[in-house]
């Protein structure tokens, strides 16, 4: 178990106090309110990937979880509304990011089981020590050099592309923190699902993908992959999440994951994994 490490120990960037300022931070929430978020209105933004990275995580009571790249910590909050007996460390290069993470873990009453810290994920190690956590979850940049256009807010730029650290520096750090049999958790873009299957080979096994489909009869854009640490299960293709009606609205699944904490695994098959490991 990594040591939890006080929340005073995170310097404060010096815009923390203007975090309640409305004409430049917004109030927002996940999970139907269950997780309230404070974020800037300007450049990277959390969207539904966040709710729905989280719900994919096979989490039991008690694990704890490495929120890689943890932003303003909507993937963690979201796991915690699901397991609050659950511990999770995030990592967020970005001082002004990282105070924000801490803002809204204090201001959701997480801060006994939620700790973040400044660093960049290939130094993670040195902060943590190694092969600890039952879980990795991580939403990587998702576009290498050249694929992207380049945004101009720093942090947008860093979340949608590949800048300075590439997937493999994401799958390495991963895999160095997982304990054996340690379950990865990533959301990508189903386009580069090709680059992601093959960084995992010979690393991971049980491989799984779950596509996200924009709606029926769409061809997905996004996947959710998980993979198990030094295992030899063969892959699979699960049944996927259809996340839109014709109509434009949410379909019936995706509304229970995006508004409910509730596990991916539950709605998609309509068996409670808790009952099952009981």
């Amino acid at each position: 178990m990594v040591e939890r490490t006080d929340p005073s120990a995170i310097a404060e960037h010096p815009i923390a106090s203007s975090f309640n300022d409305p004409e430049r931070f917004s109030d927002d929430y996940l999970l139907g309110g269950a997780v309230r978020l404070t974020q800037a209105k300007t450049g990277f933004r959390t969207a539904i990937d966040a709710a729905l990275l989280a719900a994919a995580v096979p989490l039991r009571p008690c694990d704890d979880v490495l929120d890689l790249g943890c932003g303003v910590g909507s993937v963690g909050l979201c796991l915690l509304a699901r397991e609050p007996a659950a511990q999770v460390v995030g990592i967020e290069r970005h001082p002004q990011t990282a105070a924000l993470c801490q803002h809204n873990i204090a201001r959701n009453g997480r801060a006994a089981a939620h700790a973040v810290h400044t660093c960049d994920i290939r130094s993670a190690g040195e902060v943590l020590g190694e092969n600890q956590f039952a879980h990795v979850a991580m939403n990587p940049p998702y576009w290498p050099v050249g694929r992207h256009q380049h945004a101009r807010d720093a942090s947008r730029a860093a979340a949608l592309g590949e800048i300075d650290t590439e997937l493999g520096d994401w799958l390495r750090a991963a895999h160095r923190q997982l304990e054996p049999k340690g379950w990865l958790s990533v959301i990508y873009p189903a386009a580069r699902l090709d680059t992601l299957l093959g960084g995992l080979v010979g690393r991971f096994g049980a491989i799984t993908t779950i596509p996200l489909w924009p709606k029926p009869g769409r061809a997905a854009k996004r996947v959710i992959v998980r993979a198990r640490k030094g295992v030899k299960t063969p892959a699979q293709l699960l049944a996927g999440l259809v996340l839109h009606q014709e109509s434009g609205g949410y379909s019936p699944a995706a509304e229970q994951v995006l508004r409910t904490p509730v596990a991916l695994d539950t709605v998609l098959t309509g068996i409670d994994q808790k009952e099952t490991e009981a």
